[in-house]
């Protein structure tokens, strides 16, 4: 499976609280929701969830871009994902 390969990838000691974790985690939740999404199409409270579950990873990328950029570009290739827009605050 592909998620025993990314969880033997990261460290053991950091394996559950890790960003890249949580935000891989956060990905398999978005194919699933996305799929189901795809048969029930009027079922908005799997929409309202998908919509969360894609915030809290877009937050956890954008403090994982900011405080480690290597690790960042790793795993949104890792993962497949497209790199996020950047936000310039004043």
């Amino acid at each position: 499976m592909i998620k025993k390969a990314f969880i033997s990838a990261i460290p053991q000691e950091e394996n559950r609280g890790s960003v890249e974790f949580q935000v891989f985690c956060f990905t398999n939740k978005i194919q699933r929701l996305t799929s189901h999404l795809e048969l029930h199409k009027k079922d908005f409270s799997s929409q309202r969830g998908l919509r969360i579950i894609l915030g809290k990873r877009q937050r956890l990328l954008a403090y994982l871009a900011k405080t480690n950029g290597v690790r960042y570009q790793k795993l949104i290739s890792q993962l497949n994902i497209r790199e996020q827009k950047t936000h310039n605050f004043h």
